[in-house]
């Protein structure tokens, strides 16, 4: 035992020392060095045999534990991790067989001074349990201030799931409410399937399954990660049909995935008709105009009247038959678009079109990914307008080149899209009565390097358009970043609803970002609901021909953490929150939106963003969102060219060395973590959260998930972790949340955040939920897990769905 006293000792006192002494000498604090010498003493007096030394370390464990608690406060994470290990030594060095043979008095011989610490360090540390960071006490108002509220432009049929999120305004709501707070812990499986689809060796590291599920009539639609799209009895689960696309795997891809597919309803009418009938219901004609003329002309349609449009990962959009999956060969080349045509690059992997198409009326509106960071010479991201009947090009709008609209001939190969321009690569939405659709850009390839953006795509990068549905102009636009060197591309599809605010019913945009930041918008025309300002943002660039810009947007609703100070380090004992902090001092930042460098540069909120393509849930009746605000810091280093050596792995996505073919400097990115891997800033990484649209102000935001899949021992501690994908929620006040990367599907009540129901996954539920109602009228709640290749949640091909027991 005493052997074991002296072994922790020095395996905290020397690293203490060393690390510590590096620390200081950034300009750190002197804490760790001053504790390693400390801590050091006391293992020298012990070797000697002198009963000085337990008292020396009791002291020590004094002032650790006072100077814990004036950097943290009570809380409990901070604490545990700074006290955890030396409290351990503590009561080790107590135990009277880790002193035989000390010169001592009784009182020491007994322990009791180091006891006494470290049993006064263990209660202060669990003293703290209840308290956590960045948490927000309280709740949501759950009135119901417009109980005829919208929920989309059409007239879905009670029960169905017509598109991405329920309908193209993107609200992620159900007015389905058989499911409530009292009985949803009686949410049960009904039927589980398994696609086929699943991670191979060949794949990329970010194959991930993100698929929504449609549902119309008794059928839901679906596709994998492959590129399949699958047919599904809505009330079994029993496989209908499948189409494969034959996307097969092209090793530049950046991701393989698939997030959903699109409907459009037809009508047993000639085309010309057809142009005026809704996606279900009727529609303004006005709206149509353009889309009528263009169909005119078709012949009358002979098969396909019901479609699934399909998005392939070789870049190409698929018409099939929403009866038996074949293609619509009247679409395109035979129920097929490439959408490579008139692209002024077309690297094989480097267009991908991950996210469903928006369908309004009789046009079908799609953008796609460019791989970040991979090449300046690119494919373009330009959107584009195809008749749904037979695949004509109706308009392009290319933010590189926004005045060229007009559609170009995809047979002329004079006519080009303009390269690398800003792309749009999750999902858009729509507004049929206001003939506009909504388009969130991201940025010109390369991300973190502003210099060859033309002046347009400087003023479209990481902006939301909104695009006239008839003819493609810009009707407006609003940047949420100006010169974007972060990747904060605009990730989550804009939701729409009407606000009822003192000035009366307003049709709002709202619009959630990778900073945090919620904006809040008029449809119409842009202006901000609630106030948006500009700030100081750090200044300053070390890479020639590089500028920052004095100035950033900030929303008056914001889920921004704080900015990081060094005694936010964290780690699973001191030393290694001892080795973030000197990352921490190594790293350039100044805050949110400090310039990307060759020394490192901490980004925070990171690249994962605080809120992504799974963008948020909102209430059109109560007028309240929800959603999961994730917090884990990102670092981004250039790497000059020369640098490189020929080896180098390289284009993994953002956990390593992207090339930038073309550019000055590559970029390599990855989370900011401990060296065993934890993040380096304190907990909560992942939070749910509510506010008040009406008011702007946030109700509640508490830590979400365990630890259990992350961890060697699946301890279920509620950490609150980091998770990618979408909230659902439905007219009760409940809400479904996977993406967690903790394997959990979850249930909340929206009015207090408290959870509900919580059941494990067979796979990560990195997907966002859906609900209707089966041919028995009972409501089902559907998700896919299938995980997430970049948060490394494990992969599967399930298709989940529940409904209350009887």
């Amino acid at each position: 035992m005493r052997a074991l006293t002296l072994l922790l000792l020095a395996i905290l006192g020397i690293p203490l020392t060393l690390g510590g002494g590096y620390l200081l000498s950034l300009g750190g604090s002197p804490f760790y060095f001053i504790s390693g010498v400390v801590v050091l003493i006391a293992a020298w007096g012990f070797i000697k045999r002198q009963r000085w030394s337990t008292m020396v370390y009791a002291a020590w464990l004094l002032v650790l534990l006072a100077w814990s608690l004036w950097e943290a406060g009570l809380h409990w994470w901070p604490l545990s991790t700074r006290l955890g290990l030396p409290a351990i030594i503590g009561f080790i060095m107590a135990i009277p067989a880790s002193r035989r043979g000390l010169a001592d008095t009784p009182a020491f011989a007994e322990g009791k001074p180091v006891l006494a610490m470290s049993l006064l360090s263990a209660l202060v540390a669990v003293m703290g349990m209840p308290f956590h960071l960045h948490e927000i006490e309280g709740k949501l108002s759950m009135e119901v201030v417009n109980p005829d509220a919208k929920t989309g432009d059409t007239a879905q049929a009670e029960g169905d799931w017509e598109a991405y999120t329920g309908s193209h305004h993107g609200q992620h709501y159900s007015k389905l409410g058989q499911i409530t707070t009292e009985n949803v812990n009686k949410l049960d499986v009904a039927w589980q399937i398994q696609t086929g689809d699943k991670k191979g060796p060949g794949d990329v590291h970010e194959t991930t399954y993100q698929a929504t599920p449609l549902k119309i009539g008794n059928s839901l639609y679906l596709c994998t990660p492959h590129s399949m799209a699958i047919a599904l009895d809505a009330d079994t689960g029993a496989e209908k049909w499948r189409f494969d696309a034959q996307a097969g795997l092209e090793k530049g891809r950046q991701h393989q995935t698939c997030r959903g597919v699109s409907f459009y309803r037809g009508a047993d009418v000639t085309p010309v008709a057809a142009a005026v009938a809704a996606v279900a219901g009727a529609q303004p004609a006005a709206l149509l105009e353009a889309p009528v003329a263009q169909a005119s002309a078709a012949p009358k349609a002979t098969m396909c009247k019901d479609r699934i449009f399909l998005p392939s990962s070789n870049a190409k959009l698929f018409a099939l038959d929403a009866e038996t999956g074949k293609p619509c060969e009247d679409f395109g080349d035979k129920g097929a678009i490439d959408l490579m045509h008139n692209m002024p690059n077309k690297q094989p992997g480097y267009l991908n079109p991950t996210s469903p198409p928006v369908v309004v009326g009789d046009t079908l509106i799609i953008g796609h990914s460019v791989n970040d960071n991979y090449a300046v010479e690119s494919p373009s991201g330009v959107i584009r307008a195809y008749d749904v009947h037979t695949g004509k090009l109706l308009w392009n709008w290319d933010s590189g080149n926004p005045d060229a609209t007009e559609p170009f001939d995809p047979a002329n190969p004079a006519q080009v899209y303009k390269a690398s321009s800003p792309n749009s690569w999750t999902v858009f939405s729509a507004d049929a009565e206001l003939g506009l659709v909504y388009v969130p850009l991201g940025n010109r390839v390369p991300d973190q390097l502003g210099q060859y953006r033309n002046e347009h795509e400087e003023k479209y990068t990481a902006a939301v358009v909104a695009l006239d549905i008839k003819t493609g102009k810009l009707k407006w636009h609003h940047q949420t970043v100006h010169h974007d060197l972060w990747d904060m591309d605009l990730a989550s599809q804009p939701v729409l609803l009407d606000l009822d605010l003192e000035k009366g019913r307003t049709p709002a945009l709202v619009l959630p970002t990778k900073q945090g930041d919620v904006y809040v918008l008029d449809r119409r025309d842009g202006s901000p609901i609630h106030a948006v300002t500009e700030r100081p943002a750090p200044q300053g660039s070390d890479i020639p021909g590089e500028h920052t810009v004095a100035t950033q947007p900030l929303s008056a609703l914001s889920f921004e953490p704080p900015k990081l100070q060094e005694s936010d380090m964290w780690g699973a004992s001191l030393i290694d929150q001892m080795m973030c902090r000197i990352q921490f001092k190594k790293l350039r930042y100044e805050g949110r939106y400090t310039a990307p460098s060759l020394q490192g540069t901490l980004v925070y909120p990171g690249n994962f963003g605080t809120f992504n393509w799974g963008s948020i849930a909102v209430d059109p009746q109560r007028q309240v969102m929800f959603g999961m605000p994730t917090y884990l810091a990102f670092v981004s280093t250039l790497i000059p060219r020369s640098e490189l050596k020929g080896d180098t792995v390289m284009n993994l996505g953002e956990q390593g060395i992207n090339a930038n073919d073309g550019a000055g400097y590559a970029v390599k990115m990855h989370p900011f973590l401990s060296p065993i891997g934890v993040p380096c800033q304190t907990p909560p990484w992942g939070t749910v959260a509510a506010a008040d649209l009406r008011t702007g102000k946030i109700a509640y935001q508490y830590r979400n998930g365990t630890i259990r899949d992350l961890s060697p021992i699946p301890l279920p501690i509620k950490v609150g972790v980091p998770g990618i994908g979408g909230p659902l929620m439905i007219s009760s006040g409940v809400a479904f949340l996977g993406a967690a990367v903790d394997n959990n599907f979850r249930a909340y009540d929206v009015a207090t955040g408290k959870e509900l129901w919580n059941v494990r996954l067979p796979a990560g539920g990195q997907a966002t939920p859906m609900t209707y109602l089966n041919s028995k009228g009972e409501q089902m709640v559907v998700l896919v897990a299938g995980g997430h290749g970049s948060i490394g949640t494990k992969a599967g091909d399930y298709v989940i769905a529940y409904k209350l027991k009887k």
